[in-house]
């Protein structure tokens, strides 16, 4: 029962039905490999931000936390971050549908810098291979 709920809980905030507000999301193409991005966007949203995680799933690639903001009066609402594996990269997807879309941003350039202060700068991708003569 508790894995259906959790299913419905993250579409219904990847698609903003969890209340009104925008319908924005900010992207982030990382580089860094599934689980260094994984580890640095949980202690980025955990510890860094101090927000509550209500649901997790690493296999599946998904997060949701309640992201609380000066500018909504310290009032929960939901966020979620979404963790798509492209080859050796991971393209991250932060959605906080009822606020504006900067701090979507925001939290996706934090996470980039942390990535940057705590492994270094990105592994450079592999050079495609080159075709073979015929």
């Amino acid at each position: 029962m508790r894995r259906p709920l959790a299913i419905l809980s993250l579409l219904a905030v990847m698609f903003g039905t969890q209340g009104g507000g925008a319908s924005a999301k900010a992207t982030y193409e990382s580089a860094y490999g599934f689980d260094r991005t994984w580890n640095a966007a949980m202690r980025l949203v955990r510890v860094d931000m101090g927000m509550k995680i209500t649901e997790r799933d690493e296999a599946s690639g998904y997060l949701l936390f309640e992201y609380k903001s000066p500018e909504s009066g310290g009032k929960a609402s939901s966020g979620s971050m979404e963790f798509l594996r492209r080859d050796q990269q991971v393209n991250v997807v932060v959605q906080l549908p009822e606020m504006p879309q900067y701090h979507e941003q925001v939290m996706i350039d934090r996470l980039a810098r942390k990535m940057r202060v705590e492994y270094g700068e990105a592994p450079k991708a592999p050079p495609a291979p080159k075709p073979q003569p015929k």
